[in-house]
């Protein structure tokens, strides 16, 4: 009966010892094993067999998942001594379980701590503007930092990224007035830049009008010439262009409905007109006849009027 019992015994001990052994351990993390106190062996994902239940230990179980880590609002100075509040995130996993444990007490305020001594490096050797501007170029001078400093820990770093950066209340009411003033300014100078190639273009709109205008004149005095005697006095025609567009001139104007009072001279137009119609090689008042002979007196150009 007492070897019955002891052989009961026997095999309960050994049933408990087995399946205490058996650790399961979930996909996506892992786990660390000391025996007596000491590493023994690291427990991947599935069952894991072997885990005494005395001489054994589970000291360490972690996500070997990507992770997030949210920095809080760092206060940082710029180069031109401007203060800042700066968060960021970094994506983050535990590549060597054995090297996080291991060679770093708490890998998670490792990260944070190295993340706001390097931000304030970097930020502290660029201006307000150059930080504005150069979020890129800081998220990767942290991640090439980080990455660096974290490689003995068994830790990337896949990501940085900078969340916000704050201004003080009067720094940044200052920063807008100059943007306005910076933006009035460029509006200032883009309108006297459109004024000054409109001038442009109206100037030399005008000068190839001029030239066509004077080519359309040549080209009349050329046909005009062609259709008349090859001894017509080429005054004449210029003459006779002139007048022409003096009458038109005055045309148009009396077709605009707008009101107009010209001023002129009764003498000098009817004066102009008349040296137009009348051929300038006969004269204007021709000699009168001799009532005594019927001729004039070509002797001394004087009309032979008898007494």
């Amino acid at each position: 009966m007492n070897t019955l019992i002891w052989v009961f015994a026997l095999v309960l001990t050994a049933v408990g010892a087995t399946v205490g052994s058996v650790k399961r351990i979930n996909e996506g993390e892992e786990a660390l094993v000391e025996r007596l106190g000491r590493y023994h062996r690291t427990l991947k994902p599935g069952l894991n067999f072997g885990v005494l239940p005395i001489v054994d230990e589970l000291v360490a179980r972690a996500n070997t998942r990507e992770q997030t880590l949210d920095i809080p609002p760092t206060p940082v100075i710029t180069r031109d001594s401007v203060s800042l509040d700066i968060n960021a995130v970094i994506f983050w996993r535990i590549m060597d379980l054995y090297s996080a444990y291991y060679e770093i007490d708490d890998v998670k305020v490792a990260l944070q701590n190295l993340v706001v001594t390097i931000l304030r490096s970097k930020i502290g050797e660029l201006d307000l503007q150059k930080t504005y501007s150069s979020r890129e170029e800081i998220n990767r001078a942290l991640l090439e930092s980080l990455d660096e400093a974290t490689e003995p820990w068994g830790v990337k770093v896949t990501r940085v990224e900078i969340q916000d950066i704050k201004l003080p209340e009067e720094m940044r009411r200052a920063l807008e007035k100059e943007r306005a003033a910076q933006s009035e300014k460029r509006a200032a100078i883009s309108l006297a830049e459109g004024e000054r190639d409109a001038a442009i273009a109206a100037a030399e709109g005008a000068r190839q009008a001029a030239i066509k205008n004077a080519e359309a004149v040549a080209e009349s005095v050329r046909r005009i010439a062609e259709a008349m005697p090859s001894q017509a006095n080429p005054q004449e025609i210029l003459r006779y262009l002139v007048m022409q567009r003096y009458v038109e001139a005055n045309l148009q104007l009396g077709e605009s409905n707008n009101s107009k009072v010209i001023f002129m001279n009764p003498r000098d137009l009817t004066q102009s007109i008349a040296e137009f119609i009348v051929e300038p090689n006969v004269p204007q008042n021709p000699p009168r006849p001799n009532s005594a002979n019927g001729s004039s007196n070509a002797g001394d150009g004087s009309s032979g009027v008898s007494s």
